[in-house]
C-alpha cells in the first residue's frame, strides 16, 4: 500500500491576538533504508513517496551504478520500524559495489553526513561538458512552474522540491522531500526511468546549494543549477570545477551567476574563482 506524504496535526493557533485550536498539514517523514545486494547503505529520514525513485536515484549520483540497467530489480519492504528500499545488482557491478562499500559508512539524509573520510566528501567527478544554453526567462520560468506543481509544499509549507526542465518541453520532472537531497535523487530516478538526457535540460531547487547538491548535478551531467537560495562556497568552488552552471538567488526574474556563465543566454564573462580576471572591455562587450 503506498504511504501517505502527508498527515493532519492539531495546534494552538496565535493569530490576530487570539489563540484557537485548528489543525494543519505536515509532511510525513520516515525512516528509509537503501539496502544494495542484503546490506544497509544509507539510512536517511524522508518523505515516504517515490521511494524506488529515491533508491534510483541515490544509486546513480553516489556511483553505485552508472546506469538503470545495472539494477537488476528494485523492492520495497515494510515494517514497524520504516521502509527498505532494496536494490539488487547485476552480478558484474555488484562485485565492484563490495569492494567500493568497505571504504565508506552509509551516508544519510543530510547530505555528508557519515562520510568516514574526509577524501570520500570532495569525490573525483568527470567534467561536466553539457552545450545547453538557458534565456533568463526560462529560468523565472521553471521556478514558476515548480512552485505551482508543489502541492505538498503548499499542503504542509515544510518540504523542499527539486525539477528538471528542457528548452521546448517546460517541467519533464519534480519531486518533493524534506530532505532537499532526498528531492534531487528522486528527480534523478524520475529521470533514469524516462530515459532523459540530464545534459539536455536543468535543475531547479527549492533550498540553498550546498556542495552534495552540486556533485549530485555533476554526477548526472547536468550544466546548470539554479537555487532560490544562495550557495556555500565550497558549493561555488566546486561547481567551477567540475564545469556546472551555478545560479542562486532566484527571485522572481532576478538571479545571480556564480560559475561558468556562458550557459545562460547574453550573461557576461567575469572570472571563475581562483582565475584570472577578464579585461574590463572584454566584459563590456560579452
Amino acid at each position: 500500500m503506498p504511504h501517505r506524504a502527508s498527515a493532519t496535526a492539531r495546534s494552538v493557533a496565535f493569530r490576530d491576538g487570539a489563540f484557537t485550536v485548528t489543525t494543519r498539514a505536515v509532511p510525513a517523514e520516515t525512516a528509509i533504508a537503501i539496502s544494495v545486494n542484503g546490506s544497509t547503505h544509507a539510512v536517511m529520514m524522508a518523505t515516504p513517496d517515490l521511494v524506488e525513485e529515491l533508491g534510483l536515484g541515490l544509486a546513480l549520483n553516489e556511483g553505485i551504478v552508472s546506469r538503470p540497467d545495472e539494477i537488476e530489480r528494485i523492492e520495497v519492504a515494510q515494517s514497524d520500524l520504516g521502509l527498505d528500499c532494496r536494490l539488487w545488482l547485476t552480478e558484474a557491478r555488484g562485485a565492484t559495489y563490495v569492494a567500493r562499500r568497505r571504504q565508506m559508512t552509509g551516508p544519510v539524509g543530510c547530505g555528508l553526513c557519515g562520510v568516514e573520510s574526509l577524501e570520500l566528501a570532495r569525490r573525483a567527478l568527470p567534467p561536466v561538458s553539457s552545450a545547453l544554453s538557458v534565456s533568463p526567462g526560462a529560468i523565472a520560468a521553471a521556478m514558476a512552474a515548480m512552485g505551482g506543481a508543489q502541492a505538498l509544499g503548499r499542503e504542509t509549507r515544510a518540504v523542499h522540491a527539486a525539477s528538471f526542465h528542457r528548452a521546448g518541453q517546460g517541467m519533464v520532472a519534480m519531486a518533493e522531500d524534506v530532505g532537499r537531497h532526498n528531492a534531487l535523487d528522486k528527480v534523478t530516478g524520475l529521470l533514469a526511468r524516462a530515459g532523459e538526457d540530464p545534459s539536455a535540460g536543468f535543475i531547479a531547487l527549492t533550498s540553498r546549494v550546498s556542495v552534495e547538491l552540486i556533485q549530485k548535478a555533476a554526477a548526472m551531467g547536468c550544466g546548470l543549477v539554479a537555487a532560490v537560495s544562495a550557495p556555500t562556497q565550497l558549493a561555488i568552488a566546486e561547481a567551477s570545477a567540475c564545469g556546472v552552471t551555478l545560479v542562486a538567488v532566484v527571485r522572481g526574474a532576478e538571479f545571480e551567476i556564480f560559475t561558468h556563465f556562458g550557459r545562460v543566454e547574453g550573461a557576461p564573462q567575469p572570472a571563475e574563482p581562483g582565475r584570472s580576471p577578464v579585461p574590463e572591455d572584454e566584459t563590456r562587450a560579452a
